[in-house]
């Protein structure tokens, strides 16, 4: 049996490094909201949210950075959901994060 490391908490390195890639988008502004939030608080998520996450990343660039600018939010309130989350790390300071 292995056991998680502290970086991890309950879900295998390679979740965690395919959520990392997938979090590597084609605009900055993204990539700056997101990246962050993998590396910070992906392992800490519950298993509904990390797949809530996982259909965020199949989401076009576009719908994101709307989203993530808060002009409009997700039709779908599982999305809704995990943009709420993503936001709410995105505008918290990094001390308490």
């Amino acid at each position: 049996m292995t056991h998680p490391d502290k970086f991890t908490g309950m879900i295998d390195r390679e979740e965690l490094n395919r959520m990392r890639w997938a979090a590597r988008r084609g605009m900055l502004e993204l990539d700056l909201v997101l990246e962050p939030f993998v590396t910070t608080r992906y392992a800490q998520l519950n298993e509904q949210d990390r797949q809530r996450f996982q259909q965020l990343m199949l989401c076009e660039d576009q719908d994101l950075f709307t989203w993530f600018m808060q002009r409009v939010k997700p039709d779908d309130e599982e999305l809704a959901q995990i943009v709420s989350q993503v936001i709410q790390f995105a505008q918290s300071a990094p001390e308490s994060r």
